[in-house]
């Protein structure tokens, strides 16, 4: 049995999913089967990803369909069994139709799969492909019914049909590689500098909410980095914390990677 009451101790937010996590954990172990989640966001995986880190009797994987996804799923298995990305069930589906005329969001496809009557711990990232439709990760289970019942994105007909992982068309994120030298590690300080706006702007940003720092709300300016710190700004993208050098004057020099 794991120690259920000391990992949850830790625990800061996401109680019941890391709760639940759990439990899923002590079913892989007791059954010797791999045995998974719903697809969780960013924020949930990065919490139970720390309460997990350790316990060396079980063994983690995150996956989302593709190397780059936000929503992904955690299969746990016992660290003694072979155990591979592949074991955790995921499948995709195309959804096509003509939007040359009425270009759809994100927000159209995602409210057009939950009209259907299906919710959104079974749905994972959704790739949209502009005229052409998007493309979805889901939970297998899901297709059968999104390919009879998915008919319709806003008032273009589609038609939903499954295909396979490899078909996704995964646009790589655009980065660009900086170096900053900054007499502190603050958040402030070395976010404005990577996402190339004023300190004042940044600290704004950082008390209304909008920051996060490994998918974890940072509230305080002054908040100390790391290198391989993830930082997120809503609609600014991301900015990964790379290696982190002491200069001659007692400075840091910080390489950073933006992703936009």
């Amino acid at each position: 049995m794991l120690p259920r009451e000391e990992l949850l101790k830790r625990v800061v937010e996401n109680r019941e999913v890391v709760a639940r996590a759990i439990d899923l954990a002590e079913q892989a172990i007791k059954t010797w089967e791999v045995v998974e989640t719903d697809f969780l966001s960013p924020p949930e995986i990065a919490e139970i990803k720390g309460v997990f880190t350790r316990l060396s009797d079980i063994e983690l994987i995150a996956t989302g369909g593709y190397p780059q996804a936000e929503r992904q799923r955690l299969g746990f298995c016992r660290s003694e069994l072979p155990f591979e990305p592949s074991q955790v069930p995921l499948a995709a589906i195309q959804i096509a139709g003509n939007f040359l005329f009425d270009p759809p969001t994100h927000r159209d496809f995602l409210g057009s799969m939950l009209g259907c009557g299906i919710v959104r711990d079974k749905t994972g990232d959704i790739i949209v492909l502009g005229e052409q439709g998007a493309q979805a990760i889901v939970a297998p289970e899901l297709v059968e019914f999104l390919e009879t019942h998915l008919t319709q994105v806003r008032s273009v007909p589609v038609k939903t049909r499954r295909i396979e992982l490899s078909e996704l068309k995964i646009r790589e994120p655009k980065k660009k590689e900086m170096v900053t030298t900054e007499a502190s590690l603050r958040l402030d300080a070395i976010s404005s500098a990577g996402f190339g706006m004023s300190r004042s702007k940044m600290v704004d940003l950082i008390s209304s909410g909008d920051v996060r720092v490994n998918w974890k709300d940072i509230a305080q300016s002054s908040h100390a980095l790391k290198a391989g710190d993830l930082i997120a700004i809503r609609g600014k993208g991301r900015l990964e914390v790379g290696e982190i050098a002491i200069t001659k004057k007692e400075r840091y020099r910080i390489n950073l990677t933006r992703f936009m």
